[in-house]
């Protein structure tokens, strides 16, 4: 009965049902309020996927476990229906939705900054389906709303052009690709060589992951026709079809795979540059430009980690931080590095 008592009501219902439940502690102090907020979104989150571990909610909220299950019991006796699989997660009984939920004033700026990036760093074929779902998400605002996105629209911008010879390149590409990863189903690609422009290749294509990292988007996948794992730059791929034929996973499942085992055969450079830890704020800001992937912060300084896909270019950026860096871990770039020093003091000298 509280399942039917919900689908009809909607949130209005389940909101007083909800309070009247956190009553007691309500009158103890405001960390209550926050707990209503938290149990709705994980209502919100349970919704978003089959099947929602704790550990998700607690990471997500930054609670422990305990809470976790309080705030599970909760639903349940607000009579939300949910499912419990041993070791797996929790999950909503089939069928069972709420009515749609209104964004906050920040809900919505963040959807516009997405859309901002959606714009510039995805291609079209993302680009028309991401605006279809804002346009979705803009008529459910209300008229507030609605102007303060309106508002904000014209003072953010995302600068960021493509290489030149991306032009050729269809452009539509990443949707393909998407649904190719899900289904596992095999894609044939035309590629324009990277040592030659002119040279365009089919190739068969069992696909790993897509990657953004070196200001590109990259297909990692597994090349029938060289019968090895490849990495194809999507501003190279001139057309993409997904064929009906399944594939079953090889050796590398994920894109971190690829690059662990793959480093030195595709001319990309793992490097470790360190920093003392009041000048890493220097990269802040430009690291991700140049394959930034991750740090490990210490006492007194901070080691960042990079894929480089062009190491004289990666040597080139990092000369403007040379007289605090360290290379760590790659000596041929660390040589590279000294010899771009050597000859600009020499040439100035």
């Amino acid at each position: 009965m509280k399942f039917i008592f919900l689908s009809i009501l909607g949130w209005g219902c389940y909101f007083l049902y909800l309070i009247l439940l956190l009553n007691d502690e309500l009158l103890i102090n405001n960390a209550s309020v926050n707990r209503i907020d938290r149990v709705s979104a994980i209502l919100i989150q349970l919704q978003s996927k089959k099947i929602v571990t704790a550990a998700e909610i607690a990471n997500r909220f930054e609670i422990s476990i305990r809470t976790v299950y309080r705030d599970i019991r909760a639903l349940e006796e607000a009579g939300v229906p949910l499912g419990a699989e041993p070791g797996k997660g929790y999950s909503l009984v089939d069928g069972y939705r709420l009515p749609p939920v209104m964004f906050t004033p920040e809900e919505a700026s963040s959807l516009l900054t997405a859309e901002k990036i959606v714009e510039k760093m995805a291609d079209l074929s993302v680009e028309r389906h991401y605006k279809s779902a804002m346009y979705k998400i803009k008529a459910v605002l209300p008229e507030r709303e609605k102007q303060f996105l309106d508002r904000l629209n014209s003072n953010i911008e995302i600068f960021h052009s493509p290489p030149a010879h991306a032009a050729e390149a269809p452009n539509n590409c990443m949707l393909p690709i998407q649904k190719a990863l899900a289904d596992q189903k095999v894609l044939v690609i035309s590629y324009r060589a990277a040592y030659n422009n002119q040279l365009v290749t089919g190739r068969m294509v069992e696909p790993v992951g897509l990657v953004f990292y070196s200001m590109a988007w990259h297909l990692i996948g597994y090349c029938r026709f060289r019968k090895d794992y490849r990495d194809f730059r999507l501003d190279r791929i001139t057309c993409i079809d997904i064929t009906n034929e399944n594939f079953q996973t090889r050796g590398v499942k994920s894109v971190h795979d690829f690059f662990r085992r793959n480093l030195s055969e595709f001319q990309l450079e793992q490097v470790t540059l360190r920093f003392p830890k009041k000048e890493a704020g220097l990269m802040q800001s430009t690291r991700y430009y140049y394959g930034y992937i991750g740090e490990e912060m210490a006492e007194d300084h901070v080691n960042m980690n990079f894929i480089v896909y062009d190491a004289g270019y990666f040597c080139r950026w990092l000369l403007m931080y040379a007289d605090v860096v360290e290379i760590l871990h790659n000596e041929k770039l660390r040589h590279q590095f000294m010899e771009l020093v050597i000859k600009i003091k020499n040439r100035f000298s």
